[in-house]
């Protein structure tokens, strides 16, 4: 093993033993090189003279770039051609950590992490999955949960994903399935990873203040048996919250809550800021050892982002950093979520009709950018090629009965077509069943 992987261990060993014993193999190994960019960082420090370290190009005292290109960007030269530093820009990380402060009243100050930037959240996904994930591990996630999930940590990493169901007879959140799967595999292997996201993809549900307590509350009391908690919070959504749920991400309440549970937030600019070709997301960890486990996890996120991509874009990361100083961001973001609302509560609307109730069920949802149609007597798939080529209509089939509409990229005054012709597709499909 290199040395610099074993002083890194060494480190988190001396921080939080329980952590040490969450890495995967790969997470023991990997290291952030003392190679170029670290020599480089040195050099932008020390170099007063020559600074002859790095493979980019310096004209007139600036970035080499190509006048065609300046023509499309509104910013300085200096924050869109060099290379973003490698744990990104130190000002945009500090200013997304002060937000998810003032968005999460529960962090108080507790020593979270600085972030760490990523090529959005599903690089930060895959970056925490290698760290913390060995091929045949088990990671715990509701029965509704983005596919993506599935190519990350079953297909490439190996790992195996068990779920519970989502959903209680009463419509909310089932955390007694959530316990059950969570002690048995803390009895099982000694330790648990599990990934949770709220605004769900693809329910558009998030849990109530009540059920998100109970939720923490599992994990917190895992932990005190000695079991060792990976939990990860997927809150690519976050913000997004309509109607009754709870307004904050559970990092919030497990930041700090035991030595053997570490908490990990993966979030961004993607869909929060309406920033999707941006790829600009972040990675915050959450322990009670604070900065003397924090210096390590950073590097070895550092290496392993160093490894897959090497460097994350920086004019996004430029944009992404003013957006957020911006005086009018508060009151323009506002302005989209309540759009956002009322295509949420429009939907709702329109299958709360006794003529949809009749034939259309759904799943609860109160946020984020989807909803969830629950079929009965019809294939979702069958119904989405149906509507495709009879209709014209896109939506995403999840499984046998769960046809995904993302109400997020239809005007509310086309929801009603929308559904209509959803219903139209569906009676049909059920008549020829008959």
């Amino acid at each position: 093993m290199n040395p610099l992987a074993t002083e890194l261990n060494q480190q988190i060993e001396k921080a939080a033993p329980a952590v040490s014993g969450l890495l995967s193999d790969l997470g023991q190994r990997i290291y952030f090189p003392k190679g170029i960019l670290f020599q480089s960082a040195q050099a932008k420090e020390k170099a007063h003279k020559f600074n002859a370290t790095i493979g980019t190009a310096i004209e007139n005292n600036g970035p080499m770039h190509l006048k065609v290109t300046e023509r499309y960007f509104n910013l300085p030269p200096a924050e869109v051609y060099p290379y973003a530093p490698p744990a990104g820009r130190p000002k945009l990380r500090e200013a997304w950590r002060e937000k998810m402060r003032k968005q999460n009243p529960s962090l108080g100050k507790k020593p979270v992490s600085l972030p760490v930037v990523t090529s959005a959240i599903t690089h930060g996904l895959s970056v925490v999955g290698q760290m913390f994930l060995n091929p045949g591990d088990v990671i715990i996630s509701p029965d509704k949960l983005w596919g993506n999930y599935r190519l990350t940590f079953e297909t490439v990493l190996g790992a195996k994903i068990a779920t519970f169901g989502m959903f209680n007879d009463k419509g909310g959140m089932d955390v007694g399935a959530f316990k059950k799967l969570v002690t048995a595999e803390g009895k099982r292997a000694g330790k648990v990873a599990v990934i949770l996201n709220f605004p769900n993809n693809p329910t558009g549900y998030t849990p109530t203040q009540k059920e998100a307590d109970q939720l923490g509350k599992v994990l917190i009391e895992e932990a005190k048996k000695g079991t060792k908690v990976l939990s990860i919070h997927d809150d690519s959504y976050f913000g997004l919250f309509y109607e009754d749920s709870t307004k904050e991400s559970l990092f919030g309440q497990l930041s700090d809550a035991h030595p053997n549970l570490l908490a990990v937030k993966l979030d961004g600019a993607t869909k929060e800021y309406y920033a999707w070709g941006f790829r600009t997301g972040f990675i915050t960890f959450g322990h009670p050892a604070g900065e003397a486990l924090y210096g390590a996890l950073e590097k070895k996120v550092m290496g392993t982002i160093r490894a897959m991509i090497s460097n994350c874009n920086h004019a996004s990361q430029s944009v992404v950093e003013h957006i957020l100083a911006d005086a009018e961001l508060a009151a323009d973001w506002e302005r989209t979520f309540e759009v956002m609302k009322g295509r949420a509560l429009k939907v709702k609307e329109i299958l709360d009709r006794p003529a949809y109730q009749k034939v259309l069920a759904y799943y609860p949802f109160n946020s984020g950018y989807f909803m969830c149609l629950k079929l009965d007597g019809v294939d979702a798939e069958a119904l989405r090629v149906h509507l495709l080529e009879k209709y014209g209509v896109g939506t995403i089939s999840v499984n046998a009965t769960d046809l995904r509409v993302a109400f997020s990229s239809i005007e509310e005054n086309q929801l009603e077509e929308l559904f209509e012709l959803i219903k139209k597709g569906f009676l049909e499909l059920k008549k020829e069943a008959k």
